[in-house]
């Protein structure tokens, strides 16, 4: 039987869906439905930039806090240390304190545009606040810990949850550190609860888990009844994990990955999925999404050109979007080059006495490796300024690119390479 919610904010999100799984649907929205709530999602710090796959859970926050609750985004400047080992085959590079400051701070730029931040003290309300949870798990007593934490985990249950039984069962190592990590994040709820009142854990369905030991003991030790929501983990209609693309991670920083590039990204949306991705990354109604997903051959792409516009605008700002969509019309409509393309600027240096065509495609991000490169070559999907180019063997002088040099791999996908000095 399909449920009806009373509250706002699961009515818009199970409409859009965004709903997998929570642990009592009717009492959380009990609890919505007479006044706000705080929830969070954790973040751990392992890279500079988020990237298109944690968009999802962004965009959740986003809607939790303009349906009038409070989001609380947790930054795991803790949990960074150990590594969350859930579905991984191997264990985490560890980082030290100063490069996960960096990394929480280049991930701070990302959601300062999809939240407020804004809190009047002297009127509290739904602003969002940013935590580290490293204020909490830096200063922990181990023993302490052990005796008021660890009493309240089974072993054998850990054992049984699937993040870290598939790694058992495939005989790959899990160490320690590593089987700590649920213990710690669990430990985040307790404290988020019993700090600022947290009864909302959100996250992908593979945290389904750690969220699950979270509210154990949070009623455990505090007696305090909490939640948890997830999202699905999603795939394209072609089977792809959502976010992967030819050129790698789809970084969510505009100085790992240009607003074209992303723009681009979204404008590639096959038609199956385009209706979906509407409802899911843009705040247009869902009657719009709805009838932009239906619409069919060519009109299917005006759809998809809105929202790789709506998308940017909210990630980069509208300059950035409007850009991205006159350089796609100046390069596939008209054959041009287009003033927002990516371009690489190599040094006289750089170049030497030449540099080959299959190191230029790897440098401007058109070819994951070499080999890649030559693939694309071999198979008649490489360009040099708009010419069908099969030579991968071809080197590159510095002269050569005193004007850009045009790279394509396939119809979609393009760089610019330039000589400067």
């Amino acid at each position: 039987m399909t449920y009806h919610p009373k509250s706002e904010f699961l009515r818009v999100i199970i409409e859009r869906g965004f709903l997998a799984d929570c642990t009592n649907l009717q009492e959380l929205d009990d609890a919505l439905n007479n006044g706000m709530v705080t929830a969070y999602i954790g973040y751990d710090a392992t890279a500079k930039s988020l990237h298109v796959g944690h968009l999802l859970n962004i965009m959740l926050l986003r809607w939790f806090q303009k349906t009038g609750n409070k989001p609380i985004t947790l930054m795991g400047g803790g949990t960074t240390k150990v590594g969350d080992p859930s579905f991984r085959s191997d264990e985490r590079p560890l980082l030290g304190p100063e490069q996960i400051d960096e990394n929480i701070a280049g991930m701070q730029q990302v959601f300062d545009r999809y939240l407020d931040y804004a809190e009047d003290e002297a009127q509290p309300g739904n602003g969002a606040l940013m935590r580290n949870n490293a204020e909490w798990l830096d200063s922990l007593n181990y023993l302490d810990f052990l005796r008021d934490i660890g009493r309240h985990f089974s072993v054998n249950r850990m054992l049984s949850f699937e993040s870290v039984k598939s790694r058992l069962d495939r005989e790959q190592s899990l160490s320690f550190l590593e089987f700590n990590y649920m213990i710690l994040q669990a430990y985040d709820f307790l404290e988020l609860n019993r700090r600022y009142g947290c009864l909302l854990q959100m996250g992908g369905s593979d945290q389904w888990g750690n969220i699950v030991n979270g509210i154990d003991l949070t009623r455990r030790v505090l007696d305090n009844d909490i939640y948890g929501l997830t999202t699905p983990l999603l795939t394209t209609s072609d089977g792809r994990k959502m976010g992967k693309s030819q050129g790698g991670a789809v970084w969510l920083n505009g100085d790992m990955l240009s607003p074209y590039e992303f723009w681009q990204f979204w404008r590639n949306t096959t038609d199956a999925d385009t209706g979906r991705f509407l409802k899911l990354y843009t705040d247009l109604p869902v009657e719009e999404c709805e009838r932009l997903g239906a619409l069919e051959g060519s009109e299917i792409n005006e759809a998809k050109i809105i929202l790789a516009n709506e998308v940017t605008t909210l990630l980069h700002g509208a300059e950035a979007a409007k850009a991205a969509e006159a350089t796609a019309r100046e390069v596939f409509e008209k054959g041009g080059v287009g003033d927002d393309l990516p371009t690489v600027e190599l040094a006289a240096s750089d170049i030497g006495d030449g540099i080959s065509i299959v190191q230029l495609f790897v440098k401007s991000g058109l070819s994951d490796s070499g080999k890649a490169a030559k693939r694309l070559f071999s198979e008649g999907g490489a360009k040099v300024n708009d010419e069908d180019h099969k030579d991968a063997g071809l080197l590159v002088t510095a002269d050569m690119l005193k004007e850009p040099m045009k790279l394509s791999a396939g119809k979609k996908r393009h760089a610019l390479v330039v000589c400067k000095g």
